[in-house]
């Protein structure tokens, strides 16, 4: 068995001028997957995309990643919640899917919980002794609603959400990230590991060799990565038009987001959240990406394109969007085979550690160092 604490994590921790990537194991291995199941997708704060996915008291969705399932939904008092998936009786599956509703109803023995969880009513059970409905209530995780982001933690002893993310806010202050609306939240299955799918989407190395006729001429050379103190990696880079559309597509450019400041008018900011969020924020739009292990080489991912409101109001936004979505679908076509292939590759049982490039892939640099420390 492949254990990750035994590991010599050394050459991880170091600056990304001198730090090499994560073993090849940790991209192929069952055993490890089971153990970032345990200590990172149980052990941390989770980005489960944005928010409106709930937008309304009584809104939820279910969401199933990493062996767990999830009700996300949000409370009378428009706060965010979080509950597994489980009955307090007899642990049948509660919901699917998304929807609205005033209540919980246990499809099995007809256990009624309240949006703020607690158990309302249970047929029959006041036959049995000592059965108390306050104690019988759904289990809860920690949730958080932070810039139109949500995150949860099924661990209620681990880091505070506020020391995760400690400068985030002011770096991403630029854009009115809050007040963005997401058009589309689109869900596949691709065949690489999860980091390695969030890997790719935050580096520039290799744009020029993936994608060399799509965007790879929008994106000039990025600035240096911040120096950051929260649970997160963030690189701005300018670019020529924007990164929200194909190269031959810029003519269906959107405005730039209102109040947009300084440096956030002339290019995009690439930050991941770690483990699983990244997103990417243009002068004109925003999207990101959650990604979940489904194995070690299969990982589910989530892709969310957000707008802001003036700009979904204007006339003709219903036609130029398509553009940008077809941006993301594009790319997303040409990463893929990369990925798979990057995967196949790392099977190789002579497969090593390699350097990183530090201007093109500090973010990676800095998720290997964050990973390493978990063990």
């Amino acid at each position: 068995m492949h254990v990750l604490s035994e590991f010599n994590w050394s050459e991880c921790v170091k600056p990304a001028e001198e730090a090499s990537s994560l073993p090849p194991i940790c991209y192929t291995s069952s055993d490890i997957v089971g153990q970032e199941i345990q200590t990172i997708f149980r052990g941390s704060w989770i980005g489960v995309g944005r928010s409106d996915i709930v937008k309304e008291p009584g809104n939820y969705i279910c969401l199933d990643f990493a062996e767990q399932s999830v009700i996300l939904l949000r409370d009378k008092n428009g706060k965010l919640r979080s509950f597994a998936n489980t009955c307090r009786h007899r642990g049948a599956r509660l919901l699917d899917g998304k929807g609205s509703c005033k209540g919980i109803r246990c499809p099995f023995h007809s256990w009624f919980y309240g949006i703020d969880g607690k158990l309302i009513s249970a047929p029959h059970m006041n036959k049995a002794q000592n059965f108390d409905k306050n104690e019988n209530g759904l289990i809860e995780y920690l949730a958080e609603e932070y810039l139109g982001f949500a995150f949860i933690c099924l661990n209620r002893n681990g880091e505070s959400f506020k020391s995760s993310l400690s400068d985030f806010q002011d770096i991403h202050s630029p854009w009115p990230i809050e007040s963005l609306v997401s058009v589309r939240r689109r869900e596949l299955t691709v065949n690489c590991n999860w980091k390695m799918f969030l890997e790719v989407f935050n580096e520039y190395y290799h744009l020029p060799f993936v994608h060399p006729n799509s965007v790879d001429s929008i994106y000039l050379a990025p600035s240096s990565a911040e120096r950051v103190s929260g649970s997160f990696a963030t690189q701005f880079g300018e670019t020529e038009g924007t990164g929200g559309l194909l190269e031959g597509s810029q003519e269906n450019a959107l405005p730039d987001m209102p109040a947009l400041k300084g440096l956030a008018k002339k290019g995009a900011r690439y930050t991941w959240i770690f483990p699983n969020l990244t997103f990417a924020a243009n002068r004109d739009a925003l999207w990101c990406y959650e990604a979940y292990p489904l194995g070690p080489d299969k990982c589910k991912v989530l892709q969310t394109a957000c707008f802001h409101p003036k700009t979904i109001s204007l006339s003709g936004f219903s036609k130029k969007v398509k553009a940008y979505l077809h941006r993301l679908d594009a790319a997303l076509d040409e990463d893929i085979p990369a990925l798979m292939n990057q995967q196949a590759g790392l099977t190789n049982p002579d497969s090593l550690p390699g350097r990183f490039q530090p201007s093109l892939e500090p973010n990676v640099a800095a998720f290997a160092n964050w990973y390493a420390k978990r063990w």
